[in-house]
């Protein structure tokens, strides 16, 4: 089963498992967007739209999912706030439709952890963002060196459904040389879920 059908099924009750537990730690996330001057902001992985109530509205944003049901559900929220300019495109954050360094901003809320491929995803946010630019990730991770038996074996049937429980951060940043960690901080279960800022220097990935 691939994520595109399984978050097909997975649209119209999606807002009812996820919303509300995840509401804190993602107002804390999107503050994160409030900066001295408008910023060209690329979201990755919007899915039903949840960030658009908390978006700061001085930004350009331009914000991605792989499902076309998800983002239906995204469409009606975007209609409740005239004022925020956004758009919204059916896309693969893995291979995403964009020039290289074309946005000041890119934030990864609960997406990291749920695609096939964490690295590509991370590495096509990287090729996307200007030297300088910010790469803002809220998500689950497990912590180097830790077993996490049961988030291994969860992974297991869970990757296949809706989202990965066995990504570990610090592998991929470490597959990553023009990305620097800036801030790395719990969200919530006890550090299961993390707040991580990332910075792109001049340096290109390879």
């Amino acid at each position: 089963m691939g994520l595109k059908f399984s978050y097909t099924l997975l649209a119209p009750i999606y807002d009812a498992i996820v919303a509300s537990a995840t509401q804190t730690m993602r107002v804390t996330s999107i503050q994160r967007l409030n900066q001295s001057t408008p910023q060209n902001v690329l979201i990755n992985g919007i899915g039903t739209g949840l960030d658009i109530p908390f978006l700061p509205e001085q930004n350009t944003y331009t914000a991605t999912d792989l499902t076309p049901a998800m983002l239906k559900v995204c469409q009606t929220r975007v209609t409740q706030q005239p004022s925020l300019n956004i758009e919204l495109h059916t896309a693969d954050v893995m291979k995403l439709p964009f020039e290289d360094e074309q946005f000041d901003i890119v934030l990864m809320n609960l997406i990291l952890a749920v695609v096939p491929d964490p690295l590509l995803a991370l590495q096509e946010a990287s090729r996307v963002i200007k030297p300088g630019g910010k790469i803002y990730i809220m998500d689950k991770f497990i912590k180097p060196k830790r077993i996490a038996l049961v988030r291994r074996l969860l992974n297991v049937v869970m990757r296949h459904i809706a989202t990965r429980t066995d990504v570990v951060f610090e592998n991929l940043l470490q597959q990553c040389p023009s990305l620097i960690l800036e801030k790395d901080e719990p969200a919530m279960m006890n550090g299961w879920f993390r707040l991580i800022d990332l910075k792109k220097t001049a340096q290109i990935n390879k």
